[in-house]
């Protein structure tokens, strides 16, 4: 039935849905993602698909693509629809990196990106790292159990032989003699006990774990110097252990920034250069990569020795070039618009007059004919989404403002961006770069403000440090307060940082002020020092980090990031920060701000507790394995 034309206009009017969505994010790749025609720009993402299969079917051992765009033509778009299929199809896993937080540590990061990547979830809805356990154990064990009935029995198996995860693993390693750190294939079975997966994961990604869950998992720290040196290295076997089973598919996306390392070279060349060790490597394997094309000519083809690079990282095609995407034409812009308005429309349970209302279709062709890109194109119709009876006032570009109230042109974005942020709270609470750099953004938006007794002069970032995240300086630089956001749970790992935080000499602070919604580790008797001098006797303080503060902090951070691809301006950010009060009547802003209490905060939580196995488990879920 076909809904009348004032309810749709009545929903047109309240609800827009290309508004705040021209950007696509690493949610939408990793989540829903929106609507996809898979016949635009086809011939970039099959020649990904084509890859996979070639390598499957043992034609092909590692192949590397490189796709070059303008800015908006849809490259992320295409990284979203291979993930899409290769999750649906169970052909491949699929790891992300689309954030470069420190060039020199590049392989540190993206041995946490291949950790973090393999902890979403796969075809059969658990985690990839899951899969990847369950099929070494049926491999070693010549077993034939999913990895569910692994997660379902696994209660039991632990609770009657305690040894279960040394055996299992001394039998995997029987079949995997090239893997150099048993450790890695024990925290890998570990992810099938639900109680532990998290701290296996967190340790798979080369992080420090407290010693308490060290003990109970039997993975050690690492005590190595180099850690660049053991990333490297661990990533590789993990790799080669993925790829035994499924096509590991590696997609380096958002090269385009201007970071330099301290060796000189930038994100994108210091990305191909990881991309050229990894396809030297891996046993088999895509590594897919997206830039601009002025990127590709000005930075990837003046690297030294650039030959042997582009041979890598273009070797999908016999001129070693990359896949351009190419402009939409006019079918393609009436295609777009449908496959979202038919999402929107079947969202709302609403049955429109025709596929494209309340478009034109002659006006969409003609938008076409411009040859315009994917992002100008759902910009356009989230500024001409309006009723027919308002049609006639729209013309082809540039794109008529729409008639009803005026909203903040940051509004949409940010509504979009809290609602990312909303889904993935849980792993956005561990990333310390991205709370931190979110912090300093909105206390760069109060300097002049008076706030909680501190006349906020001035935002600075601490050079040649790795822990303290910037300073606030203030009431005539008579305050300068310290702030580090520490999530971290391991001994070593807090105390280096407590002891950066206690120095307000070196670092010329009148305050520290820990940032951090975890309790200390009373063992660890170093930090705990640290921590009782920083509360006690300096006069620091340690403020409770909470989900329910720092949501919009990290959802107003997100869009300033992207705010060259949502066309706005640093100004209309900080604009957006000041009339919302996001800032200035946030709980978490004051707390850093007030006079410190010298007391640990309440409701902290506890990593330490014992990783309970539960006792109760089906019986039809038992498993068998004669070791």
């Amino acid at each position: 039935m076909i809904a009348t034309t004032s309810t749709i206009d009545d929903l047109i009017r309240n609800k827009n849905p290309f508004a705040g969505h021209i950007v696509v994010r690493p949610q939408q790749i990793w989540g829903k993602s929106y609507p996809d025609v898979p016949l635009i720009n086809a011939h970039a993402s099959d020649a990904v698909f084509n890859a996979v299969e070639q390598i499957r079917q043992g034609k092909r051992e590692t192949v590397g693509i490189t796709i070059t765009a303008e800015k908006g033509l849809g490259k992320s778009h295409i990284i979203s629809r291979i993930r899409h299929r290769l999750q649906a199809e169970n052909t491949a896993l699929f790891i992300y990196m689309g954030k470069y937080d420190n060039l020199n540590q590049i392989k540190s990061q993206f041995l946490q990106t291949v950790a973090s990547s393999l902890r979403a979830y796969g075809s059969q809805e658990l985690m990839q790292w899951q899969e990847i356990a369950a099929a070494l154990i049926n491999e070693a064990k010549k077993c034939k159990y999913t990895p569910q009935q692994y997660i379902n029995g696994y209660p039991n198996l632990l609770k009657n032989s305690p040894r279960i995860i040394d055996d299992l693993t001394e039998v995997v390693l029987k079949i995997k003699p090239e893997i150099t750190n048993p450790y890695i294939i024990r925290a890998i079975l570990w992810t099938l006990s639900n109680p532990h997966a998290q701290y296996a994961t967190y340790w798979l990604s080369g992080l420090e774990i407290t010693q308490i869950q060290a003990d109970s998992l039997g993975l050690p720290n690492s005590k190595n110097d180099d850690k660049e040196a053991e990333a490297l290295s661990n990533v590789r076997q993990i790799l080669d252990i993925t790829s035994n089973y499924k096509v590991p598919v590696i997609c380096f996306d958002e090269l385009d920034i201007a970071d330099i390392s301290d060796t000189g070279f930038t994100a994108p060349q210091i990305v191909a250069n990881l991309v050229k060790d990894l396809y030297n490597s891996l046993k088999r394997g895509v590594l897919l990569l997206s830039m601009y094309p002025e990127t590709w000519n000005e930075q990837i083809r003046t690297l030294p020795q650039a030959d042997a690079v582009i041979d890598r990282l273009a070797s999908e095609k016999s001129d070693r070039q990359p896949i351009a995407l190419n402009y939409l034409n006019s079918d393609n812009v009436v295609a777009l618009v449908q496959a979202w308005l038919k999402d929107f429309y079947q969202d709302n349970q609403e049955n429109p007059p025709y596929p494209l209302y309340p478009f034109d279709e002659n006006k969409l062709k003609e938008l076409g004919k411009g040859r315009p890109t994917l992002r100008s194109v759902l910009k356009w119709c989230a500024e001409n989404f309006v009723s027919p009876l308002n049609q006639d006032d729209i013309t082809l570009p540039p794109p008529v403002k729409m008639p009803s109230q005026q909203l903040h042109p940051v509004k949409a974005y940010f509504d979009n961006e809290l609602a990312n942020t909303e889904a993935s709270i849980a792993s956005l609470m561990e990333d310390e770069k991205t709370i931190g750099d979110a912090l300093q953004l909105v206390f760069r938006s109060l300097i002049g403000e008076t706030l909680e007794g501190v006349e906020i002069e001035a935002i600075e970032r601490i050079p040649n440090q790795e822990h303290i995240d910037f300073k606030i300086v203030g009431n005539n630089k008579k305050v300068k307060i310290g702030v580090d956001v520490l999530q971290q749970t391991g001994g070593g790992s807090v105390t280096t940082a407590l002891s950066k935080l206690i120095d307000y000499k070196k670092f010329h602070l009148t305050r520290g002020c820990l940032v951090r919604s975890k309790k200390i580790n009373r063992g660890a008797a170093l930090a705990q020092q640290h921590l009782q001098k920083l509360l006690q006797k300096l006069g620091g303080e340690w403020v409770l980090l909470q989900p329910l503060d720092i949501k919009p902090i990290l959802a107003i951070y997100s869009v300033w990031d992207n705010r060259n691809s949502y066309e706005l301006t640093e100004e209309q950010v900080f604009d957006f920060i000041q009339q919302n009060q996001i800032a200035i009547n946030n709980p978490l802003i004051r707390e850093i701000l007030s006079d410190p209490s010298g007391q640990e905060p309440d409701n902290l939580t506890d990593d330490d507790l014992p990783m309970r196995i539960p006792q109760s488990v089906s019986i039809a879920d038992n498993i068998v394995l004669t070791l």
